[in-house]
């Protein structure tokens, strides 16, 4: 157990099995070590708390009821470097950006961070559909090939 503290949560008591280390960090985010912590017990959304600066945040998601037609394609050189070969062997989840216009509110299915044994990474999806912003109540909608 780890006591972690946050600005926007207080002081947690986090168990091992929730922290995550992050070799490589993550895109525009400093740290490596984070704790996730889910609020609600079925809630969509959880926090990855960064467990050496309270002021670091970031809400996530599990990508697949949001956008049921979602995949993680790796590049076989990625899938090397972090050691996973197959994304569905590992848990997948995106950074949502939150806005105060629910309609805004949308995540990064390019990036995902994929999370396997205590290990996190955040990689390059290579999907055919992978936006950075998707709106996060657009029903997974994808565009229509020509």
């Amino acid at each position: 157990m780890e006591i972690v503290d946050s600005t926007r949560f207080g002081r947690l008591e986090v168990l091992g099995e929730a922290l995550i280390d992050f070799p490589e960090g993550m895109v525009g985010v400093g740290g490596r070590r984070f704790a996730l912590l889910e609020r609600e017990e079925s809630g969509a959304f959880k926090w990855l708390q960064e467990t050496a600066a309270p002021d670091l945040a970031l809400p996530v998601t599990d990508p697949f009821p949001f956008f049921p037609a979602y995949e993680v394609v790796l590049a076989d050189e990625e899938a090397e470097r972090i050691g996973v070969t197959d994304a569905a062997a590992a848990q997948v989840l995106v950074v949502v950006r939150a806005d105060e216009d629910l309609g805004q509110i949308s995540a990064n299915l390019l990036a995902p961070i994929l999370i396997a044994a205590g290990v996190g990474h955040q990689v390059m999806n290579e999907a055919s559909w992978a936006p950075l912003r998707e709106p996060l109540l657009s029903d997974g909608r994808r565009p229509v090939a020509a």
